[in-house]
């Protein structure tokens, strides 16, 4: 019998096949004592699991590249980081040690007992890292299962299946995909988690919060997974897999169409020339970017130098990494952001942190940079020596007052005269910018252009920040809303201080490549846009059916919206034909 459960598109397309239903309860738990003759073959076993683990984490970390290993790496970086838990893996050896517990059931008793400390904590953003330890576990569990059990086999099942789960973890989303998953339904989830963003980056179609799948779907159940108009069909008619086939035809017509438009100009529908630039991580990242016609590199990321590196990378390394990514641009601008690190993945590049209870506002960005001095001078010396080769900017994060930027400005004027001392030829002038994304920088914005060049709005950040909502959470996915009217009002305020002050502003974050925000951020008055290469030619393409005249005359109602509802229905409005 057809059904139809409603879900968030969280990664648009469709996709139709099996049901493969993954919960917790699938791990089978033996309860009775473990004989004494097997208590160090069952500790062997769970160390064995924990090293799987710690490998797979390993494999996917290395598979991923691009802006997506920084998005997806610090998830599975904290991941890792728990798997190392001495505590933990001791408290497991006792447990079948001492009270005979089988590997499994071990694990699930330490999981039930972290995740209820998590539970009772008071604070929400502590409290939903009790889903870490719930993936982290899982996926150890998986590793025991899979010595009872042939992976082959196992893997073998995913190919042509939807996985229909409570939710997932990205480094688990990632495994299965390289194993032939065609779409992802998640009973709880956000649409701007790392989860969902790497989705998108896999052309895996994905709904979150879609309620009721996990009690009425079974395995093998046949469904069309429509993320596009946001909903799962269970047994689909014949008419619904007519409008499957259309779909992809048109999804093909769609991706030639598209391809057209590489290396065009980008202009609004009334003519109104827009600057589209690529964040990127790697050359080609930024050779994929230029070949689809790029203003430039509007965010290079320098996280991976330190993640991927044993130890702090040196200047003469760094120098080499941002001397390629500045020749591959082929002239284009390049901005390269400091080092945008924090306790929550330090100690993966060898940084000396100290924990601490809530990294996102702690010790991160340039809070860090300006506390290590032994890490920030190396970095800007060899970006200053990168800047001889092509046009090449300075992108400082997580900057809250506008003494943090002055401070690394006077320290890349030190750099500068010890490097032309020394016989460096390095240019007399260079752009240093401060990125947008904590509220205190967006509201005193103006003594931040005081000293700054140029800014870029990090949205992500600044998302999370106006609205005390992690995105990274599953069960605040419906507060982190970055339409929500108090964010565009920022956004609104931060561009308009830097259009008076005749200065760039880019915006670097999710929504810049997401076609759903082009006509909100046209009406705010964006110009420049920075997102992954792989958004740029449907951005574009939205961006051009843009009427900018008629969305700047509705920024004043869009900035008294009282709610999301109200932005959409405004902006619905204005790109009604007429």
């Amino acid at each position: 019998m057809r059904r139809v459960f409603p879900g968030y598109a969280a990664a648009p397309g469709m996709a139709l096949g099996r049901v493969r239903l993954e919960q917790p309860a699938r791990f089978s738990i033996d309860n009775t004592p473990l004989p004494d003759s097997e208590v160090e073959n069952e500790v062997a076993r769970l160390e064995r699991a924990f090293a799987v683990a710690r490998e797979d984490m390993a494999e996917l970390r290395r598979k991923l590249h691009g802006a997506l290993a920084r998005e997806v790496g610090e998830f599975i970086d904290a991941h890792a980081q728990l798997l190392d838990d001495p505590d933990l893996i001791e408290g497991l050896r006792a447990m079948i040690r001492k009270g005979h517990y089988r590997a499994a059931a071990a694990l699930k008793a330490q999981r039930d007992r972290l995740v209820a400390v998590f539970d009772n904590m008071d604070d929400p953003y502590l409290r939903s890292r009790g889903e870490d330890v719930d993936h982290v576990i899982a996926r150890v569990q998986s590793a025991l299962a899979r010595q009872a059990s042939s992976e082959e086999k196992k893997l073998a099942t995913r190919v042509g299946e939807i996985l229909v789960t409570e939710s997932v973890a990205p480094g688990e989303l990632a495994h299965m995909a390289s194993h032939g998953i065609l779409a992802v339904v998640a009973g709880s989830g956000s649409q701007y988690s790392h989860s969902a963003i790497l989705a998108r980056s896999l052309h895996l179609p994905m709904l979150v919060n879609t309620d009721g799948v996990l009690e009425d779907l079974r395995d093998g159940d046949l469904v069309l997974v429509d993320a596009v108009r946001g909903e799962v069909i269970v047994h689909p008619a014949a008419q619904d897999l007519a409008q499957y086939r259309n779909w992809q035809r048109e999804a093909l017509r769609e991706g030639q169409r598209l391809a057209q438009l590489a290396g065009a100009e980008t202009r609004t529908r009334d003519g109104r020339k827009l600057r589209l630039f690529a964040n990127a991580e790697r050359p080609e990242d930024i050779e994929r970017a230029r070949n689809l016609g790029v203003a430039g590199i509007g965010l290079y990321r320098t996280e991976f130098l330190f993640l991927a590196h044993d130890g702090l990378p040196t200047e003469d390394e760094q120098f080499h990494a941002y001397r390629d990514a500045v020749l591959s641009a082929g002239g284009l601008p390049v901005t390269i952001r400091t080092l945008d690190l924090g306790a929550d993945k330090a100690d993966a590049a060898g940084l000396v942190m100290t924990a601490e209870p809530n990294p996102a506002l702690g010790v991160r960005g340039v809070r860090l940079s300006l506390r290590q001095p032994d890490v920030l001078l190396p970095q800007l010396r060899a970006i200053l020596r990168a800047s001889c080769y092509g046009p090449l900017r300075i992108l400082v994060p997580m900057v809250t007052e506008a003494s943090e930027l002055a401070q690394v400005r006077r320290l890349l004027h030190e750099c500068a005269r010890d490097l032309r001392t020394s016989g460096h030829e390095i240019p007399d002038q260079f752009e240093l910018g401060a990125m947008v994304e904590v509220p205190a920088a967006a509201l005193n914005v103006r003594a931040l252009l005081e000293v700054s060049d140029f800014l870029a709005i990090g949205s992500n950040d600044l998302t999370q920040y106006v609205l005390a909502a992690d995105r990274n959470n599953d069960q605040l996915g419906k507060l982190y809303q970055p339409a929500h009217p108090a964010v565009l009002r920022t956004l609104a305020h931060v561009i308009g201080r830097a259009r008076m002050a005749r200065k760039p502003v880019c915006l670097c974050g999710e929504i810049a490549g997401d076609p759903a925000f082009a006509c909100a951020l046209i009406a705010l008055g964006l110009e420049d846009f920075s997102m992954l290469p792989d958004r740029i030619l449907a951005q574009r393409d939205a961006l051009s059916r843009c009427d900018r005249k008629a969305l700047r005359a509705l920024a004043p109602r869009l900035l008294r919206a009282r709610d999301r509802s109200e932005v959409a229905a405004l902006l619905d409005s204005a790109q009604t034909p007429t």
